[in-house]
């Protein structure tokens, strides 16, 4: 398939006036300025000066753990009896035939990052994925992509309900230290064991072989956190431990961008198309991605779908024009960025020749209200056309 007369946007530094862009086996086989050169048998679709973007990513979702329209019986996000529970799974529990595939895919949102939620100090393992597709196995782009820990309100708040612990942010440090260091001298060990035939090797211990993968920096944390004191607790567990981490949602992190510049942090901020809910999001402001982005912070735009359905991620980018962020970067934000900050980019996030080709065209402004995709291509097919 061939896509011609088509206003390219790579963010990949590029941008194609006219362009014509081809696909084959699922993957951007080429492109380049008009005229283009159909071959023989090729389809040719003239898109009329539309543009043509990345699929757009959300690096934060529930997408599939909670079930639209369901309650317990969809609910497959947090595993609220036992507050450390690195071992768990996504994949395990995701229903990709929730209608919020089909709609987040037919709004051009074609990667997500999906996984536990926030009730537990260690939640699980997350997976990126496909929004298309009708097995799991068969959507995945990365899995497991990180290991999702909370601090915070949320852990406190269903333990404390629980009279178990922990019911304050110390213990919630405490519990995802101790684990930490379990899986370290569990490595340790296993080194060992391998270095030295005398040396027995640990007894298997399920929850520090999941966590292995990030002591040796494998994997990312990705560390839910929205004050301040509790990003940089965050900072600190990555500090001791020299994990590559992450801060989801960051509701603060404007209010200490410049600290955050210093230890290199980056950030997948949101929601904030939502109201205050709880009193972590006492400081919440749409302003927050712009001014993290100005400090020179990477920045992602994040949904945390179903707290906002997936479907309004390029509104929430939107949003964050209105309240200063750049255009081009509230793009970048919702393509390139949460691909690099997740280690996926070399398959999706920008519009290069050998990256899947998840495409979403558009012949309006992507960010405005009013504006619908006019095609979304994901994986080489068209699967959605006005």
């Amino acid at each position: 398939m061939i896509l011609i007369n088509a206003e390219i946007i790579t963010m990949a530094g590029k941008r194609i006036s006219n362009g014509w862009l081809r696909t084959e086996n699922g993957k951007i086989a080429a492109l380049g300025e008009m005229p283009s050169q159909p071959e023989e048998g090729e389809e040719v679709i003239d898109v009329q000066g539309a543009g043509i973007y990345p699929g757009f990513v959300d690096a934060h979702t529930h997408l599939g753990m909670w079930e639209d329209g369901l309650t317990f019986e969809g609910d497959d996000g947090n595993e609220e009896t036992d507050p450390v529970t690195p071992q768990l799974r996504a994949i395990d529990a995701i229903n990709p035939l929730d209608r919020c595939f089909s709609e987040a895919l037919a709004a051009g949102v074609t990667t997500v990052v999906t996984g536990p939620g926030s009730a537990n100090p260690i939640g699980g393992q997350l997976a990126a994925i496909k929004t298309y597709g009708s097995c799991i196995d068969e959507m995945i782009v990365k899995a497991p992509v990180a290991m999702k820990m909370a601090l915070g309100e949320n852990p406190k708040s269903v333990y404390h309900g629980k009279n178990q612990t922990p019911s304050t942010r110390m213990a919630t440090a405490s519990l995802i230290r101790e684990e930490l260091f379990k899986a370290k001298r569990y490595l340790e060990d296993l080194q060992r064991s391998e270095e030295d035939e005398d040396f027995d090797a640990p007894e298997f211990d399920m929850k520090s072989e999941a966590l292995v993968p990030a002591l040796k920096g494998e994997i990312e944390v990705h560390f839910h956190a929205h004050r301040a004191d509790d990003i940089f607790t965050a900072i600190r567990i990555a500090k001791e431990f020299h994990l590559n981490y992450v801060i989801v949602h960051g509701t603060e992190a404007y209010m200490i961008a410049e600290d955050l510049k210093k230890e290199g942090t980056r950030v997948l901020a949101g929601p904030f198309l939502c109201d205050r809910s709880k009193p972590e999001l006492r400081n919440l402001t749409p302003a927050n991605p712009g001014i993290l982005e100005k400090t020179g912070i990477p920045t992602a735009i994040i949904t945390d779908h179903p707290v906002i359905p997936l479907q309004y991620l390029a509104t929430c980018a939107g949003l964050a024009v209105r309240e200063g962020m750049s255009a081009e970067e509230a793009l970048k934000a919702i393509t390139i960025n949460p691909a690099v900050i997740c280690g996926i980019d070399d398959k999706v996030g920008s519009i290069e020749v050998g990256k899947d080709a998840d495409l979403v065209v558009f012949d309006a402004n992507p960010l405005e209200m009013t504006s619908k995709p006019k095609m979304v291509i994901a994986g080489g097919r068209i699967v959605s056309a006005v």
